[in-house]
């Protein structure tokens, strides 16, 4: 498994992979996933300025996973956004991803990495754990789902510099 950059010819295969997790529950996205309109979402970061980028996981050719960063208003901290089919897990496509993220943040002078994941996604946050991440809080009953229902989710982050003593 590779993690590279993503093209504009990746925009479709990555927004099957958003709409793909999507209906596992997993990630913010809910079903039914707008596909052609995730596509140009993925587009619009590929063609822009900035630290926001996308990166695909590439399996023998075929795309089995994304990612994402952007700033959300605070500078230098970038939120990150990942998704991977089930049948690519466990096998170090992930960290592969976060390595390629982590990099990117970097050299944009990013102090730090942020994400937010579900409660009950515990192999994500293993592997977030496992990758320097840290939970900074949580966020009870945040998300309002389209069924109604509340989801919580911890807040991670990975500093990317020392702090200042």
């Amino acid at each position: 498994m590779v993690a590279r950059e993503a093209t504009t010819e990746d925009v479709e295969a990555m927004a099957g992979v958003t709409a793909a997790v999507a209906e596992e529950g997993l990630i913010a996205a809910e079903p039914p996933v707008d596909v052609a309109e995730r596509a140009e979402r993925f587009r619009g970061v590929i063609d822009g300025e900035g630290p926001a980028a996308v990166w695909v996981l590439e399996d023998e050719g075929l795309i089995v996973g994304a990612a994402g960063i952007e700033e959300r208003g605070t500078e230098g901290v970038l939120s990150l956004g990942m998704a991977i089919i089930p049948e690519a897990r466990g096998r170090g496509g992930g960290r592969a991803l976060l390595e390629a993220i982590v990099a990117h943040a970097r050299s944009w002078g990013a102090h730090k990495v942020e994400l937010e994941v579900w409660l009950d996604n515990a192999p994500a946050i293993a592997l977030y754990a496992s990758a320097g991440f840290e939970v900074e809080g949580l966020r009870r009953e945040h998300y309002r789902r389209r069924d109604g229902s509340l989801r919580s989710v911890l807040l991670m982050a990975r500093l990317l510099t020392a702090a200042p003593r």
